[in-house]
Order: structure tokens, then sequence, then C-alpha cells
């Protein structure tokens, strides 16, 4: 028989990653409902892997799956296509990174741009006012592509140390999320970041390098991350340069098509 789903009060321990469903339960990768979505609960739940993921009619569901989907820095695969898709990007004046400028715009695009095969969106109200303040707070970030001062993608994602958890992305011009993700990469690459979260399994992330791992490591990777010196959240022209050099040695880390 499945165990109950512990319900959460307000500011009360998460279970261990452990007793969440398995694969035989109806939701596997549940750990709890309940809680509240404020800074030191978010902080309390990524820190041991734990995210919330649930729709406008249900309550908080956190959930840690195993196995967990998972991008390392250096197999990012960044393909032909995107290489002459960012030497283009970086050679054109109206184009350009930008890191926390518009986090508020970031999450909301997300929570509004269409997806494939998906009838809404999980990003409520309530998610996008608590990562906002998580972001005020310093703990969440948001990578954005901006096209003649017209934000156009980008992704945010939450950091503890040198943890980063990848969250959404969204992209109203072709590849302009795939050029906010390569810049994460490089950005968390060359500070000593490891793996980049991505929470679960598609078809997109294991294109550009993705896999699943199973959660016993990649809770040991993040337990010694988060207790890391914070990354430093800017791009800087040498940083976009190394990638532009990853992106021009195709047999490098980074792959190829």
């Amino acid at each position: 028989m499945q165990q109950p789903l512990p319900w959460l009060h307000a500011h009360e321990p998460f279970p261990d990653p452990s007793q969440a469903w398995d694969t035989k339960a109806p939701a596997p990768g549940l750990l709890a409902a309940g809680g509240i979505l404020d800074v030191n609960t978010l902080c309390a739940a990524y820190t041991q892997g734990t995210f919330p993921w649930f729709n406008d009619d249900q309550p908080i569901l956190w959930w840690c799956p195993d196995p967990r989907m998972v991008l390392p820095t250096q197999q990012f695969k960044l393909h032909r296509s995107l290489r002459k898709t960012l030497h283009k990007f970086a050679q054109d004046p109206q184009c350009e990174i930008r890191v926390d400028s518009a986090f508020a715009q970031v999450i909301r695009a997300c929570a509004s741009t269409p997806r494939d095969g998906q009838p809404g969106t999980w990003i409520g109200a309530d998610m996008i006012a608590a990562y906002i303040q998580l972001h005020h707070a310093g703990f969440a970030h948001s990578i954005e592509t901006w096209i003649d001062g017209k934000l156009v993608g980008g992704l945010y994602c939450v950091a503890i140390g040198k943890a980063v958890f990848g969250e959404s992305m969204f992209a109203h011009r072709t590849d302009a999320s795939k050029i906010a993700l390569a810049a994460l990469v490089t950005l968390c690459k060359t500070q000593g970041v490891q793996l980049i979260d991505c929470q679960q399994n598609t078809r997109h992330l294991a294109s550009l390098g993705a896999y699943e791992i199973p959660r016993k490591d990649f809770l040991a990777t993040i337990a010694l991350a988060t207790q890391q010196e914070s990354i430093a959240w800017k791009l800087t022209s040498s940083l976009w340069h190394s990638l532009l050099l990853d992106t021009a040695r195709p047999n490098t880390a980074i792959g190829k098509e």
C-alpha cells in the first residue's frame, strides 16, 4: 500500500527525499503537500533537492523525483545551427544578453507563453509572486535575450551557493531561449558549477546533453554545492568571448551535431 502523503504546516521541516513516492505510486516523486511559498521555505526545499510544482486548483505540491534530470555544464551540446546563431547574435549591436534586468518579465513570459502539447501552465500567480520575492532575496535569477530593445526570450533559475536549479524558459523568437541557456551554461561552467538541475526528462533537454542520474547522486552533489560561495551573476564580455571560442571548436566538450 502506498504511504500517505505528508501534509506540511507553515515552516515545518520537509520529509527526507527518500520518502517521496516511488514509480509504483500515481505520482512518482511527490514528497509532500501544503506548507507555504516564502523565501525560507523555498530555500530549505531546494537545498534538499525539492521543488514546488502544482496547478491553481491544487494545494502546494513538493517533488523530489528519482531519477533526476541534470545538464552537466561540461557536456552541454551546442549544435552547428545554434553555433551559427550565436555568432550572428554576437555580431549584431542590436542583440544582447542581460542578467537579472527583468526577472518579473521573464517569469511572467514563461507563465504566459503557449507550449506545444500543454493546455496551460503551472506557473500561477502565487508561484510568480513567490519567485519574485526569491529573486529580491538573491536566490533566483534570469538570463535574458534582448533584440532591438525588446525581451524576446530567456529563462529563470534558482541558485544557492554553486547549486543551480533550472525552472522554465520561453522564446518569442527562434532560438531565443537556447541562446539564454548557452549563456547560463557558460556562466556556470566558468565558475565551477558542475551541473544544472533540469528536474524532469524532456526530449529537448536530452538533445542538449542532459540526462538522468540517481537521486542519491544528485543530492550528494548539491549538498556540497549549496555550501560553496555563490557565483557572480554577471555575463561579462570575457565570458561571452569564452562561449564563442567554445562554439568555434566543434571537437570540444560542447559537442556538435
